[in-house]
């Protein structure tokens, strides 16, 4: 869980503006020196700090290959009922604790229509500088919050008009193609971990549960790319 008022670093040039658009308030900019020229403009009122790639490497302990890194204040996340009054649309994830799968969901949700995710408190944080460099600042664009007690929480989805979908190929699930018109007007699409997919407990507090279907003998997907299949279905009207 992220703490409210600590930092997260933003990384490259398109991400650090797309931080500083929502409103982020940065603290530090730290520059390739070569770039200095393209880059320093970003720093808006905070201290800019130019340096070699080596200095760089050895300060930050990795290869700054997009030439820039800000560290921005983290903001106090919403109350569970702000984002989901302000949400068509909702993703749910429980145990999703790889930062590259977390930015990727991010970037899906934001690219296919879906605006706001909600986080139990097992997954992994937003603002981790890979979650956010994968999501390409997406991680900025799509308002999140954690859902804690988890997952008795999840009832606030079903109160707010939300059909909470679970994806498992457990439980009695249907075919996604064949979630029918109505449920498909508010829908919350819940994703866990690669593996052990869903708890019990989450599934049970579904409204229902839907599969993509498979061929060839592969039984599922990396979880960011089912979270695109099955935001592009359920942003359709109909059924296929």
């Amino acid at each position: 869980m992220e703490q409210p008022n600590g930092l997260f670093i933003a990384e490259g040039h398109q991400v650090i503006s797309r931080a500083l658009r929502a409103g982020y308030r940065m603290r530090s900019l730290l520059i390739d020196a070569k770039r200095a020229d393209q880059l320093a403009h970003l720093a808006e009122d905070a201290p800019c700090y130019t340096a070699g790639p080596d200095v760089l490497e050895s300060v930050t302990g990795f290869h700054v290959h997009r030439g820039a890194l800000a560290s921005f204040h983290r903001r106090h996340l919403p109350q569970p009922a702000e984002v989901l009054a302000a949400t068509k649309r909702l993703v749910v994830l429980e145990g999703i604790n790889n930062h590259t799968n977390i930015g990727a969901i991010f970037r899906v949700a934001a690219g296919l229509g879906f605006d706001g995710v909600l986080l139990a408190p097992d997954c992994a944080d937003p603002l981790y500088r890979r979650s956010v460099r994968v999501s390409m600042g997406e991680v900025f664009a799509v308002p999140y919050t954690y859902l804690d007690p988890w997952p008795a929480g999840l009832e606030l989805i079903r109160e707010a008009g939300f059909t909470l979908h679970g994806l498992s190929p457990s439980y009695g699930a249907i075919d996604i193609g064949a979630v029918p018109a109505a449920e498909r007007e508010r829908p919350a699409l819940m994703f866990g971990a690669e593996g052990p997919g869903l708890t019990p407990a989450a599934l049970k507090a579904c409204d229902r549960t839907v599969v993509i279907p498979m061929y060839a003998g592969v039984d599922s997907l990396n979880v960011a790319a089912a979270t695109a299949v099955a935001c592009w279905e359920l942003s359709q009207a109909q059924p296929r």
